[in-house]
This record gives structure tokens, sequence and C-alpha cells, in this order.
């Protein structure tokens, strides 16, 4: 299989390569097809491990700041394949580097390794099923990244021994991205000072990358804490100052003010304190808010905004107010001559060839979950530029934005999901530890490790990067983040949540030693295609 695979791909490649007249050079620079359907195979050797990384750290299920199993295992994998690992970077406990290599251009790999709270889902399952009712769980499907990143890597490492090529691999993880809140502090100390390029993943249905500005938001994350006085809510309500009444007038307030910011903007929040009993006037209220735009100015105009509503309702209810930044992300902006380069490899590598019961299991959870029925893509999507995409008021936000605007990156989205399937909900766990996800790992692993032989084997793919991120992303906007010396990263976010619920999750964490994959662990059928009973 390995060696029928081998001569396909590098086939494959070679007609690619064939498409440009003679004496015309190709869009981009790249490496040799052999190298790169080397390093192909050495992924398809990987397959069983790429499945247990998978289904490790879907069962272990933690959210922002507390991936504390998760960052434990992928740096003892990282350690034992002979990377130099340096954990508890930035200040945050679960983020690590782990370094290889010697010379050559340095290019870092990450992904993201947190889930979600309160999507616990039971994998293989097509329809909502908690595995621990109110826990976290990987409904964003983060637990397939950095196992595409480990499994790249450790290929590329191999194929670079092998032939003597120099270079350096650097991988990271995106520790809590969920809470948007730790990538603007890799930046701020000094992680991709000295990088060339990046590579970062993240799960999709679709295979595909993109460049130029990429259509999403930045955002900053804002507690605002108001502070009043004690009082008897019956017998003397006349002596407190209620810091909850200052919470919801500032809730009131921004809603009001929402309908004349532009359509561009998102903004949205919880209350994450609001008072002891009802009779005690709350001397404490906290409320906590995402603010997004589109530009490095309209972000801090926003946040500016939030600002002064929160001193108008402190004013309003006689109270005082505090407020702590929890997170920011930057706008992303993707690097075209590294999107050009890995797209040429996602076509190479092409989408993973689905069966039958992988066809039938993603109909059944699309059946059941009420979403729009559409079968596992067999074709890659198109290359996202900013004359195909579509116009966008705004949207979503994701951090690798701050490392972006750091050094010439791209993200590949690659195919491990349902299609239609809800964001940060039970429904995209759903196939995140079954064979949907591994195969789409697998695929993904190999596009970023060819991408990494065409950075480390061709200067000039390098050169092209860094002009372009030069002279065209640094031209459009400044790199501002709305984050102050005192800011520090909020690493106590959650922690109540797993001190909660880790104790019941323990008893679903998968055991490799014992089980071929999670699925026979849990005794599920793949595929499952019977709906819930009634």
């Amino acid at each position: 299989m390995k060696s029928l695979t081998r001569v396909t791909l590098a086939a494959a490649l070679a007609s690619a390569a064939l498409v440009c007249p003679p004496g015309i050079a190709p869009a981009h620079a790249e490496a040799p097809p052999a190298l790169k359907a080397e390093v192909a195979a050495e992924v398809e050797a990987q397959r069983k491990q790429i499945q247990v990384m998978v289904d490790q750290i879907f069962s272990y299920a933690e959210p922002g700041f507390q991936e504390v199993r998760t960052s434990e295992y992928l740096t003892g994998i990282l350690a034992k394949n002979g990377f130099t690992v340096t954990k508890g970077v930035a200040g945050i406990p679960t983020a690590f580097t782990a370094t290889w290599g010697k010379g050559g251009p340095k290019i870092a790999l990450g992904s993201d390794i947190d889930d979600v709270l309160g999507v616990s889902q039971m994998p293989g399952v097509p329809y909502l099923k908690p595995m621990v009712e109110g826990a976290p769980g990987h409904g964003e499907g983060h637990n397939s990244g950095m196992p595409l990143m480990v499994a790249a890597a450790i290929a590329t490492k191999k194929v670079m021994q092998k032939h003597g090529l120099e270079g350096r691999l650097m991988l990271w993880p995106g520790v809590a991205e969920e809470l948007l809140a730790t990538k603007a502090y890799y930046v701020r100390a000094g992680l991709f000072k000295d990088v060339d390029a990046s590579i970062f993943t993240h799960v999709s249905s679709d295979f595909s990358t993109g460049y130029g500005e990429m259509g999403n938001n930045g955002m900053v994350s804002v507690e605002y804490t108001f502070h009043g006085k004690t009082a008897h809510s019956a017998g003397m309500p006349w002596e407190g100052r209620s810091a909850l009444d200052a919470v919801e007038i500032m809730d009131v307030a921004w809603n009001f003010r929402r309908e004349h910011l532009p359509l561009t903007q998102r903004s949205h929040m919880i209350i994450t304190n609001g008072g002891g009993q009802p009779n005690v006037v709350p001397d404490k209220a906290s409320i906590w808010y995402y603010f997004r735009e589109r530009t490095f100015s309209d972000i801090r105009k926003l946040y500016e905004t939030g600002n002064d509503i929160a001193k108008a309702a402190a004013l309003a209810t006689g109270t005082t107010m505090t407020q702590q930044t929890l997170g920011y992300a930057a706008p992303n902006f993707g690097n075209k001559p590294l999107a050009e380069a890995a797209y040429a490899n996602i076509k190479a590598v092409g989408m993973p060839k689905w069966s039958a019961e992988d066809q039938a299991f993603a109909k059944a959870a699309q059946t059941y979950n009420e979403r729009k029925i559409e079968p596992l893509k067999d074709t890659v999507t198109e290359l996202s530029t900013p004359e195909s995409r579509k116009p966008s008021t705004g949207g979503g936000s994701d951090d690798i934005g701050d490392i972006m605007w750091a050094v010439p990156t791209i993200t590949i989205r690659f195919p491990s999901n349902i299609p239609n399937m809800i964001g940060h909900n039970s429904t995209s766990a759903i196939a995140m530890a079954t064979p949907i996800a591994h195969k789409g790992v697998e695929a993904g692993a190999k596009a970023v490790a060819m991408t990494v032989l065409d950075l480390i084997t061709t200067p000039k793919l390098i050169a092209e990067a860094k002009a372009y991120f030069t002279d065209v992303q640094l031209k459009t906007d400044t790199y501002a983040p709305v984050l102050t010396d005192k800011d520090v990263p909020a690493i106590w976010l959650n922690e109540r949540n797993m001190q909660l619920y880790r104790p019941q999750m323990e008893k679903y964490y998968y055991n490799p030693a014992k089980y071929p994959t999670y699925l026979d662990q849990l005794g599920i059928k793949y595929p499952m295609l019977e709906g819930p009973s009634k």
C-alpha cells in the first residue's frame, strides 16, 4: 500500500509540475516530487499513531488553560521522537515549544488543543448524547490539529535526516483558543522572533487554505467588575449600592448602543457573577464581553465604547468599576506565497477516500440533528483569495491572527468533520474520534509535511513569503493589540469547571494499550446509524 501510494503521489506531483509550459517556472518554488512522495509515505506509516493521538486527546476533553493531560501527552511523544521540549512558555503552564534541527530556515507548526464548555459528546453516536452531562467536550474538533502537526513533523524529520537536509522545526500548541487568550502573549514573549514561516491548521469539512485579509474579526475580551455595598434587600435597601444593578444597566445600555454600531461588529456577553442571594444587595458583580471588529483601530474604538458604558453604569448606580482584559485576537491575514505552495500540495494529496460507512454515518448525523444533508466532500475546496471570497460583515475570531502579524503564516483547513455541523456545539464532536477524523488528519499531515519540505529546500519561497509579508501585508495595517504591559494570561479560567468535572471524566479516558480504538473502548460499533430510543 505504501509503495503504491508513493508512486501515485509522485505521479500526481510530476504531472502537476508539467502543467507549466517549457521555460516557464511554476508560480511557487517547491521541493522535488520524490521527496514529497517519501514524506507522504512516512505520514502513512504513522496511521495507527494518528488514530491513537486523535482519540486520546478527544477523551481528555480539556478546556482552555486546563489542557494538562493533553500537553503532557503531546510533549511526551515529541520528546520520545527527539524534539527538545520547553514547557510553560509565555507564562502559560500548558504551553510549550518542541524544536528539532539545525541551520536552514525555522518553520513553526501549530494548532489548537482546547475544547468547549458544556458540549460533552459520545463520539460515533449520530445524535446528541453527552459522555458526562454538562462537562466540556471537543465541539470544535481541536483534538485533531496537534496530532496532525506531530505526524507531519515526525515524517519531515525522518526525511530530513535521511537526506541531510538542514532546517529547524518548532511545534507549539494553541492553548485556550476558545478564550482567544494566548497567542498575543506568545508573540509578546518572542516565541516567533527567529521563525521564517509558520503553518497553522484547523479542522473543517473542507481541505484548503487562503491568503490576504481572511474576512473574520479581531477581538478583545474584557471583564468588568462593579463594586457596591451590601445591605438587607428588604429591610434597608437604601443603604445598599447594587453592583448587579450596574451590570444590568451596562447590558441594557450596550444593547441600545449596538443598534448604532457598524454592521461589522460582533459583541456578546455573559454575567460571571450576579451576587450571592436575593435578600443581600450584591456588593460585587461582573459581566464579561467579547468585542469584535475588522481592524485594529476599530477593535480599540469598540473597546473604548465598552469602557465608557461601564463607567456610566457605575456612575448611575453609585458603584465603582474595575476591568480586566482576558484575551485578544488580531484580524487574520494569510500569506500568499505560502498559501499557493500549500494549496498545490493539498491538490496533490487530495481528499481522503471516504468509505460507504463514513458517508452513511455523516448522513445519519446530519439527519438526526436536522442539518442540511450533504455528503463528505470528494474534491478539495478552491484556494480562498481576496477576489474569490464573498464580502463579509463580520464573524468569528482566531488568535492565530497575532502570529500572522509577526511572521508569514497560513492556516490549512483539513477535512476531519462532517459538513454543516454547528460550531461550538456537541454536533461538531460527533465525528471527532471516528475514521472520518483520522483520515482527515492523515491527509492534512501530508500537505503540511510537503509544504515544510518546500520551505526548507527552496530559499526562494521563504524570500517570496517575507517580501509579501513586508511589502503587502504590513502596508495594510499596523499590529496594535489592546494589551498593556500589566495584562497577563488568564490562566485561572476554567479551573473550577475542571475541578467539578475531571473526576467524572477520568473514567472515560482512552486506554490504547487495552482497546484498538476509543469507539471500541466505549462499546460503539461504527458506523452507528440508528437514532435515539424513544
